[in-house]
Order: C-alpha cells, then sequence, then structure tokens
C-alpha cells in the first residue's frame, strides 16, 4: 500500500483543495492518470463493464450529433427539449453547445498523458460531458455549487467513477481544512445526491438526447426521478461559505 498516492499529484489535490475554481478537478482528473494504480483502474472499468445498463450502453460507445439552440427551439413547452433549452439559455451556458471538452481531452491525450486511460473511461468522459447538462434538467439539480456538488454525488451514486469521486474528496477536504461553514451545505448536497442516485434508475450513457421531442414529466418518470424530492439547494445567508459565493 506505499506511495498508492503518488506524492506529486497529492501536492496538486491539495492545491484544488484550497481553490477548486483555480485548478479545477478537470484538470485534477486527467492529472492523476500518469501514475494511477493499476487495480485502482481496473475497478473502475469493472464497474462499468459488469453493470447489467451501463456496460451494453457503454460497450456502444454512442455519441451524440452536436445540438443547436435553433435545433433546440423546435420542441414545444413541455417536453425535454424545450427544457434543456432554458436551462441553458437561462443559465448562461447556450455556448457550451457550440464548444466541446473533446478538444481539451484530445490536447492532453497527444501529450501522452492519458496513455493508461482504459478505452471504456474515457468514453465515460467525453459522453459524460455531453449530458451533464441534460442530467441537470432531468434531476432538477441547478446550476449552482451547491447544485452541481449535489448532481456529482448523483453520478457517484450510480457509477464509482474518479471525476464525480474527486469531487467529493476534494470539496469535503476544502471544508475541513479551509471553510467549516461549509460542512453543512455540503454534506446536505452530498447526502442528498448520493440518496436520489442510489433510488433512481441509472442515467449513464443513456441517449436522451433521441427523446427531446418527449414529455418531459414522463422520461423523469421513466428513470424514477422524483425532483419533488430535491430540498431546496440554496447559498446559505449570512454565513456564506467563501468559494460558494463567487
Amino acid at each position: 500500500m506505499t506511495n498508492k498516492i503518488d506524492r506529486e499529484f497529492a501536492g496538486k489535490f491539495l492545491g484544488s483543495a484550497e481553490d477548486f475554481y483555480a485548478y479545477g478537478v478537470h484538470l485534477l482528473f486527467n492529472d492523476w492518470w500518469e501514475r494511477a494504480p493499476e487495480d485502482a483502474i481496473a475497478k473502475y472499468v469493472e464497474a462499468i463493464e459488469t453493470h447489467p445498463e451501463q456496460g451494453p450502453l457503454a460497450a456502444e460507445a454512442w455519441y451524440a450529433d452536436p445540438l443547436s439552440l435553433e435545433h433546440l427551439r423546435e420542441y414545444p413547452e413541455g417536453t425535454l427539449g424545450h427544457a434543456y433549452l432554458r436551462f441553458m439559455v437561462d443559465n448562461g451556458l447556450a455556448e457550451k453547445l457550440a464548444t466541446g471538452y473533446r478538444e481539451l481531452h484530445e490536447s492532453i491525450e497527444a501529450e501522452g498523458r492519458l496513455d493508461r486511460l482504459p478505452p471504456v473511461l474515457k468514453y465515460k468522459v467525453l459522453r459524460g460531458y455531453q449530458t451533464h447538462d441534460l442530467h441537470h434538467v432531468l434531476t432538477g439539480f441547478p446550476a449552482t455549487p451547491l447544485g452541481e456538488l449535489g448532481l456529482q454525488a448523483f453520478e457517484l451514486a450510480q457509477t464509482p467513477f474518479p471525476y464525480a469521486a474527486m469531487w467529493v474528496s476534494v470539496v469535503t477536504a476544502h471544508m475541513t481544512f479551509v471553510d467549516p461553514y461549509l460542512i453543512t451545505p455540503a454534506m446536505d448536497a452530498i447526502s442528498q445526491g448520493w440518496a436520489y442516485g442510489r433510488r433512481a434508475r441509472s442515467l449513464q450513457f443513456v441517449k436522451f438526447e433521441t427523446m427531446l421531442g418527449k414529455d418531459l414529466v414522463d422520461v423523469r418518470r421513466a428513470y424514477e426521478l422524483d425532483v419533488d424530492g430535491i430540498h431546496a439547494i440554496e447559498t446559505p445567508s449570512p454565513r456564506t461559505p467563501e468559494l460558494l459565493a463567487a
């Protein structure tokens, strides 16, 4: 068990825990693969490939065609497509429809830093980028720091995966050693997201882009998503955690 956590990576983890806006989890995630323990990687792969629903979907390695605001505007109110449009526009995320994490990922890959990233986990990363905001819409988690934390806990409950796990570990390290005001709201978001993800049907790798014309209520019902069960996830006041006020 000696040095299972690379000490150089540990320094980057601490930097992210101190300020996860200055050094984001997406960067930390890419840093980990060069020296990640082989047995840990194998366990993450096994968790997906042996899952009765996720395994077959992941094996297809299906990607959605790029979406546009013009395309989403075709869907009537009440549909998943319309709700997705409203989420992206209302939260100032519309430009994300035209940009991709794939380019950043491939540039890092070209440097050889992701040589040890297995294909199924690479697919999980890239497909997750496509579906992340759709998962916000479906689950009801808001586009806020605590809403993001809740969604990451939801995703982690459905699939053991280092990106979501790093989100939780970075935030819990920050609340422990930097800002105790964050402990209660962060743990509320994490525990709520975890329980929600455990009771819902798996959303991982599902082709929701083919369901944009369906009634949002029907899609949520099919995947056992109880949006009304989410308690308000808001930045607390007056003792506002410093990073959640950004």
